[in-house]
């Protein structure tokens, strides 16, 4: 960040977080909510580690969660499907949106001020399945960790019609809906039968 701010004004902007949150988080605790705040530049968890000191600043309370969207990685360059599996029992949503990455040497990662689908931009939002997510690793991952909870569709591709690629995108993420084996691929040669 620049100018720099100093610590002790990043671990002042945690604990107010945390005063501000904890007492609506006493009243999801009651009536029975869980929240799940999406990971995204400029809000209090953006990566890894501030969703890692965002948890933390709310005690890893229970109510407070995770939306999953890939799209916000992809053009930080962070791992989705790591992020995944190390906040397993946090993603309380996924948001189903994809990026396109096109760092060309000139092309930058903050957007230059470029409206949305220009092609000088560094990466814009596209339609699921037509970005950089690797969504049957990441529909894997939500297998391995036993995630069931909602699945949501977010269109933001300013360069594609939303009836075809919401379209599409429902069909891509359907066939990625399939089931965990009910038993490993090689059961069948350890029995008698």
């Amino acid at each position: 960040m620049f100018p720099p701010v100093s610590q002790d004004v990043i671990d002042d902007g945690y604990a107010d977080f945390a005063a501000r949150w904890n007492p609506i988080l006493d009243v999801f605790d009651e009536v029975g909510v869980r929240f799940a705040h999406e990971v995204h530049p400029s809000e209090i968890a953006y990566d890894y580690w501030t969703t890692t000191r965002t948890l933390r600043a709310v005690r890893n309370r229970p109510a407070f969660g995770l939306n999953w969207d890939p799209s916000h990685f992809v053009w930080q360059d962070l791992d989705p499907v790591g992020f995944i599996l190390d906040f397993a029992d946090r993603i309380y949503h996924v948001d189903c949106k994809d990026t396109k990455k096109r760092f060309d040497g000139r092309n930058g990662r903050l957007g230059s001020h470029l409206p949305w689908a220009d092609p000088r931009r560094g990466w814009d939002f596209v339609s699921t399945g037509h970005g950089d997510v690797d969504w049957e690793e990441a529909f894997r991952a939500l297998n391995a960790i036993g995630y069931t909870g909602p699945i949501s569709v977010e269109w933001e591709d300013a360069g594609m019609d939303r009836l075809r690629g919401a379209a599409e995108a429902v069909d891509l993420i359907r066939n990625l809906l399939f089931d965990k084996p009910e038993s490993a691929f090689d059961a069948a040669f350890s029995t008698d039968k």
